[in-house]
């Protein structure tokens, strides 16, 4: 039998409201009633308004947003653990929505795996045991289990805690139990509900070392939803940020740094260290009549911050900017590098004025 190829997750028209009565209040919020009108005349609360995002296969999507924007109600609609008002979730070409109970409980078991913000960890299983866990409702022998649990600790930094239980580890070793017990289930699809938020901030970033190195061989579909702006960017290959139940704007890191749909996203993006974001195609110049190819060069798709700290040391002039087939696209100066980490605006913009 061929592998199977997993096709992605795609949120159709998504709707939810919570309350005794949701479908009778669709059309009126499809109309424009607001979250505010929709609880002051009805009592009912608007979780989600009319979701439309496409996961590619193999890619990091970050939903973000702050309490209460419905990023934790969306995530939850994937596994089906929240059902819809109305809308479609398909995972991979199959509507999660209507899914018979026997087919939804075989999908989770399989086909996702989900990492919580407080570990879940069960207090009287070890490590070994605690990883075990999925793989065991999945019906597998004990060896096997054994086997792919201790691959994945490993993997995840754990060798030699096997023994240990959950109240004997930091957070973020428990954190990585809770991640390597998800990556043993093998599901395609890694769902991981503010999975870092409950971490000081210098395991925060070791856990998103952890996940990217993994991520570039395990190439799994990651939902993952985050409050914080610096972690969305890091992560995230896609990124939606959510207001109110409804998307404000959804594109990749440089999209939401450097053109922030509303004031809003304006307000989120203005602090962040565009140098650690913004990529060197933003700032230099293309190739014209007016300047060619020549001096050192530089790969398009790093940092400007990257880029100044190869450059530190280069001498003054234009630096070549090439693709990664080394074919050269465009020209850029160290002081236009220096200046795009301090500008506020476009980048872009800046540097061609």
């Amino acid at each position: 039998m061929a592998e199977h190829v997993f096709g992605g997750i795609k949120i159709r028209h998504l709707y939810k409201i919570f309350g005794p009565n949701g479908q009778a209040h669709i059309e009126a919020v499809k109309h424009g009633l607001t979250k505010a009108e929709l609880n002051e005349k009805h009592g009912h609360v608007l979780g989600l308004r009319d979701i439309n995002i496409e996961m590619p296969s193999g890619s990091i999507q970050v939903i973000m947003g702050l309490s209460g924007s419905g990023k934790s109600t969306l995530i939850r609609h994937i596994n089906r653990l929240i059902d819809p008002t109305v809308g479609e979730v398909l995972v991979d070409g199959v509507d999660v929505v209507k899914m018979p109970d026997a087919d939804l409980r075989q999908f989770r078991r399989h086909q996702t795996a989900m990492v919580f913000q407080r570990f879940a960890l069960l207090p009287h299983r070890s490590v070994l045991d605690n990883t075990i866990f999925g793989l065991e409702i999945q019906g597998l022998s004990h060896k096997t289990s054994i086997d792919t649990a201790m691959q994945w600790l490993e993997r995840v930094g754990l060798k030699g805690f096997e023994q240990k239980y959950p109240n004997q580890l930091s957070g973020g070793m428990q954190q990585r139990v809770g991640l390597a017990r998800a990556l043993a289930n093998d599901a395609p699809v890694l769902l991981m509900d503010e999975a870092y938020s409950a971490l000081d901030p210098l395991i925060r970033m070791d856990m998103q070392s952890v996940l990217l190195d993994l991520q570039k061989e395990i190439k799994k579909t990651v939902v993952f939803i985050t409050h914080d702006l610096d972690e969305a960017l890091r992560l995230g290959d896609q990124i939606a940020i959510l207001r109110d139940g409804e998307v404000i704007q959804q594109g990749t890191s440089q999209d939401i740094v450097l053109r922030p749909a509303d004031d809003y996203v304006a307000n989120f993006v203005k602090e962040v260290n565009r140098g650690r974001v913004v990529h060197v195609e933003a700032v230099m110049s293309p190739l014209g009549a007016t300047n060619a190819a020549g001096g050192p060069e530089i790969v398009a798709g790093i940092t400007i911050e990257e880029a100044v700290r190869i450059l530190a040391s280069a001498p003054e002039g234009d630096v070549t900017v090439v693709d990664p087939s080394g074919k050269p696209i465009g020209t850029v100066t160290f002081r236009q590098l220096a200046a795009a980490m301090v500008n506020s605006g476009d980048p872009g913009h800046k540097a061609a004025a």
